[in-house]
């Protein structure tokens, strides 16, 4: 069904299959793994196939916000806290950090020097952690050049 797609294809199957006797619609694509090889990825849905593919982009958003905020960031699953009043406040200061390091990331990206692209046609680094990297550079070394004021984007203006 997939086996002829090249690499940066993808192809919809627009009619329900029954797979382990269960009805569902069929999308693929072929991608490069981490080793630049390409590989097929296969999503198995409920919904419509192009809404699977878009699902499934979002999906991998969260998933790499989910990496920031644990063991590509933040660390946050190695807090002892049990209060829950404790708990929200670290979590909300947390996700207001997160979401500066993402903008200062994307601007970054944007503006001033790309994110390197591997062999694989993905980044080097999440967005995320591109502008996390950017900030504690500026935060830990008050000496190196400032290419912006990363606490401009703090003030919503």
């Amino acid at each position: 069904m997939f086996a002829d797609l090249k690499c940066g294809e993808s192809r919809c199957l627009h009619r329900i299959y029954r797979i382990k006797g269960q009805l569902c619609y069929l999308s693929a694509s072929k991608v490069k793994d981490k080793d630049g090889k390409p590989e097929l990825q296969i999503i198995v849905s409920f919904n419509m196939p192009h809404q699977a593919q878009e699902s499934y982009k979002e999906r991998w958003q969260v998933e790499t916000a989910f990496r920031g905020l644990k063991s590509s960031g933040f660390n946050i699953e190695d807090t002892h806290l049990k209060d829950l009043d404790r708990i929200e406040k670290m979590l909300t200061v947390v996700m207001m950090a997160f979401a500066w390091a993402y903008i200062v990331g994307v601007f970054v990206d944007n503006n001033i020097k790309a994110i390197r692209i591997l062999n694989n046609g993905k980044k080097a680094k999440s967005i995320f952690k591109y502008g996390l990297e950017y900030i504690a550079n500026i935060l830990l070394n008050p000496l190196a050049r400032i290419e912006i004021d990363v606490f401009k984007f703090l003030s919503c203006t």
